[in-house]
């Protein structure tokens, strides 16, 4: 019986993954909190495990808070650091997005916390993470490009460091070339990778001879984006009664926005005396004004006077900033209860927003300045899934 798929042919070694997982240990969160005598500590929140339960009990940093009921560790990364330290093999520990790492010991120790690190496990060098960031890299960036090449540096680990730092060009190449060959990874992974490596050879290591212009680069498929009809986007946005989850839903269709840019909206940034939205650092870390549905306004004036946010637009359950994973599951809720087959995600409310608008005849300029594009090419795209005048063309068949 033949398979039902293609199988890729190869050349030479094949690749398998480089970094093996340990076994899944409690998640241990920690987020910003107010102590009693009104002092900001890191609470600590983990669903219950005797054994973290047992190390916060007898932690030299961990503290019991009677008011919150939970265990709090003092603001500050040495602290979480040394946290880190008691619950290792015991939990992994979580960050929440209010708590912004400037210390690039931590991050490394935290994003390779799950790994397995036999003797011949190579980290991330610092000097790499350093670079990035003082080259004020997004956070988002300093991550994908730390896993990259953690991957890339442990492919090769039975080498070791010393070694792989003075890989040849050709060495490299043929790293990513197995990756085109295997099939299997995407397009922008393949060229994010290629990135990161060159970044460590060129910025970090100061090889500069190291171009990487000998592999060919995958070149990205040009795929539509998913659109939902008008229908479809009622359905999911009326599928919920509660008030915050609807005016997040809307937030992402009304004014074309991103799902990290809903949840870092402050409540300074809804100007309603001027119709607007203010998004502070939006991709590329660059600030834009969208337009402020009236319908929404209305709502989240309703929204406010129950929730009675304190800082951030949207927070969540025990305060705090609200998290991403959180709004997909709400969205994902909504659509499966609203019946829509569509296999869409939160985005897919923004790329509907810019397709009816160019269907009801808006200016692709505006729309471009709407979802903060740099460049009108990115806009384009959605003059390809658009109804708009295809009503109007008759078919050469119908004239025959």
């Amino acid at each position: 019986m033949k398979p039902n798929k293609l199988v890729p042919v190869l050349t030479g070694e094949q690749m398998g993954e480089p970094l093996e997982k340990m076994p899944d240990l409690p998640v241990v969160k920690l987020q910003p909190m107010l102590a009693k005598d009104g002092r900001t500590v890191i609470g600590i929140t983990f669903k219950y495990s005797q054994q973290v339960y047992e190390t916060l009990k007898y932690s030299s940093i961990a503290a019991w808070q009677q008011e919150q009921k939970c265990y709090a560790i003092p603001e500050g990364g040495q602290h979480i650091q040394q946290l880190a330290e008691e619950l290792e093999g015991v939990g992994w520990l979580w960050l929440s997005q209010e708590l912004l790492l400037r210390d690039v010991v931590l991050m490394r120790r935290l994003w390779e916390q799950t790994y397995k690190k036999g003797a011949d496990y190579i980290t991330c060098p610092i000097d790499y993470l350093e670079k990035l960031y003082l080259l004020n890299y997004s956070m988002n960036t300093i991550r994908t490009y730390h896993s990259l090449l953690l991957r890339f540096l442990n492919s090769h680990k039975a080498k070791g460091l010393d070694q792989v730092n003075i890989f040849t060009e050709n060495d490299i190449n043929q790293y990513h070339r197995q990756m085109v060959q295997a099939g299997a990874y995407s397009c922008s992974f393949i060229n994010q990778s290629i990135n990161a490596v060159k970044f460590y050879y060129q910025r970090v290591l100061g090889r500069h001879e190291v171009q990487l212009n000998n592999v060919e680069r995958p070149e990205k498929p040009d795929r539509l984006p998913t659109v939902l009809s008008k229908e479809e986007v009622k359905k999911i946005l009326s599928a919920t009664d509660n008030l915050k989850h609807r005016c997040m839903l809307q937030l992402l269709y009304a004014g074309g926005l991103r799902i990290g840019e809903v949840i870092n909206l402050k409540l300074s940034d809804v100007k309603s005396d001027r119709n607007l939205l203010l998004i502070r650092g939006g991709k590329g870390k660059k600030d834009r004004t969208t337009v402020l549905s009236q319908k929404l306004l209305e709502n989240l004036r309703l929204y406010y006077k129950e929730y009675k946010p304190k800082e951030w637009l949207f927070e969540g359950q025990f305060g705090g900033q609200y998290t991403a994973d959180s709004l997909r599951n709400v969205f994902q809720a909504c659509r499966k209860k609203a019946g829509v087959k569509t296999n869409a995600t939160p985005h897919t409310l923004r790329h509907s927003f810019a397709t009816h608008l160019l269907e009801q005849g808006t200016d692709l300029r505006y729309i471009q300045t709407l979802l903060g594009h740099r460049s009108s090419k990115t806009t384009e795209v959605y003059t390809h899934v658009t109804s708009y005048a295809l009503d109007k063309i008759v078919s050469p068949l119908d004239n025959l």
